[in-house]
């Protein structure tokens, strides 16, 4: 199975920065898009990055000029870089793919919305 792994999460105060990490790995046929979303204490999971296998990149309202996604498609890897945190960053943070998963037994492909288990952001002084 495909699996996505989050770490870069932690404890840190307003105005710090944080760069967390999300590697894919297991039989990938092929990536689209990746994603950061986002879910805070009593909130609904809300999108706050995305990234195209091309570049192009899309941010919530609310980071914008302050979060920046990258990607490295040689090593299924996505990034995102958060700069002047504030306390209602804080949140698990998920890490998304739109993919194709190599069914082995088969040969063929399918596609699968993948998801990783969170890692937590806290922003307190």
């Amino acid at each position: 199975q495909v699996q996505l792994v989050e770490s870069g999460g932690g404890l840190v105060q307003p105005g710090g920065s944080l760069r967390l990490s999300c590697a894919a790995s297991g039989s990938i046929f092929s990536i689209n898009a990746m994603g950061w979303y986002r879910q805070a204490p009593g909130k609904q999971r809300d999108l706050v990055a995305a990234i195209t296998s091309a570049g192009s990149t899309n941010y919530a309202d609310s980071v914008k000029g302050r979060f920046t996604i990258s990607r490295d498609n040689a090593n299924n890897s996505v990034y995102l870089q958060m700069n002047s945190l504030k306390p209602e960053d804080t949140a698990v943070y998920y890490c998304n793919a739109d993919l194709l998963e190599m069914i082995v037994t088969t040969g063929s492909a399918h596609a699968l919305d993948a998801w990783g288990q969170g890692t937590l952001v806290t922003v307190s002084s």
